[in-house]
């Protein structure tokens, strides 16, 4: 039993609802199973959230049974444990929405919306209001003043120990709310900014690469990974993507209103294209370069789920997401000798800041480096 895995679950809240959080060190049979019983993951308490009842506690010692440990003694205490690293203070409960407050944030929905603003971010800011307006149940939006998001901050971001793009989030909602739904003269950046994480990509060898896009033996998935890595795509670029937006006489390919509501080319291979033409006559597209069985647009939940079975196959032990694609993509141009400009373009970066992250996980030179310890 000791050499089992250990998954701590801790009782959080979430969004005002009751949920367990699954705590544990990155295994991948053990993160496959929990997205099999449709557990998330969440930024904010860095951890895989299910509902809190019997019957996923159920699940899920029957699911990881023989895979893990399941620790529930946090679970059943009425105290946290001693011993527990940082552990997750009580969570401040929100009351209801009023109709007010539901109107308000209609409305900040529509100027959003009229705006342009990708749905994800819609949701996600008019979600960071509404958690605001909930903390001042008795105080009208018109009334809110500089105190109030310092109360905010620091009392509920804070205290209860949310994440620093949580409170990003918040800050930039209540920003965009204040100055163009209250007109209101309030200073959001009161309400001081943490310091903007520095992560390097998550980067695979070509060996890595090769082995997952090899391991596919359905030709649409291979295709499908294969044309993510080539042309460094995000997921929802290739979801999106049109037969019309590939253009073989030129041997690229146009990508459509991407992040940013920005267009721009990348260009195709021959190898690339002779697959896609396989592709062509064994499914014959109508619309969308990757359909589903019945027509549509591909969902992007099934093409995480051939990624990680690909990953699976390749016997690889690494929390591969499609995105790690792209990021390979730029870092292997990058050690090929490619100029950062043009990957810059290529990746479609409003600025050559973002692109520079990748010259520090490049290897090309640091390989060349010689350490003092072999002269000793």
């Amino acid at each position: 039993m000791s050499a089992l895995p250990r998954i701590e679950v801790r009782p959080l809240q979430h969004h005002d609802k009751q949920v367990l959080g699954l705590f544990f060190p990155y295994h991948l049979q053990i993160t496959t199973t929990l997205r099999h019983m449709n557990a998330r993951w969440s930024k904010t308490h860095n951890c895989w959230l299910l509902p809190n009842n019997r019957e996923n506690l159920k699940k899920l010692f029957a699911g990881l049974k023989g895979i893990a440990w399941i620790d529930t003694t946090a679970l059943f205490q009425n105290q946290p444990k001693s011993n527990t690293k940082n552990p997750k203070p009580k969570t401040h409960t929100l009351p209801p929405l009023s109709t007010a407050q539901t109107h308000e944030i209609e409305k900040f929905k529509a100027w959003l919306t009229s705006g342009r603003f990708s749905p994800s971010t819609v949701k996600t800011y008019s979600e960071a209001l509404g958690v605001f307006l909930r903390y001042f149940p008795d105080v009208e939006p018109s009334n809110i003043s500089n105190e109030h998001l310092i109360r905010f901050n620091n009392e509920y971001i804070l205290k209860n120990g949310y994440s620093s793009s949580f409170q990003n989030q918040v800050i930039n909602a209540l920003k965009s709310y204040f100055k163009k739904i209250q007109h209101k003269n309030l200073n959001p950046d009161l309400i001081q900014r943490p310091r903007r994480e520095h992560k390097l990509p998550n980067v695979l060898s070509k060996e890595e690469v090769k082995a997952i896009l090899e391991a596919p033996t359905n030709l649409k998935h291979r295709m499908m990974l294969s044309l993510i890595y080539a042309c460094g795509l995000r997921r929802s670029e290739l979801l999106n993507m049109e037969l019309t937006h590939i253009d073989r006489k030129r041997k690229i390919i146009i990508i459509k209103q991407a992040k940013g509501n920005k267009d721009r080319i990348a260009p195709i291979s021959d190898k690339i294209l002779v697959m896609l033409t396989e592709y062509y006559k064994a499914y014959r597209p109508k619309k969308y370069l990757v359909e589903g069985q019945q027509g549509g647009q591909y969902t992007a939940s099934s093409l995480s789920q051939v990624l990680h079975a690909c990953v699976r196959k390749a016997r690889i032990n690494k929390p591969i997401t499609l995105h790690w694609l792209r990021h390979s993509y730029a870092t292997h141009l990058l050690e090929s000798g490619t100029d950062l400009r043009y990957i810059q373009e290529l990746l479609g970066h409003k600025s050559s800041k973002t692109t520079e992250i990748y010259t520090h996980v490049s290897t090309k030179n640091i390989q060349q480096i010689k350490s003092p310890f072999d002269d000793l």
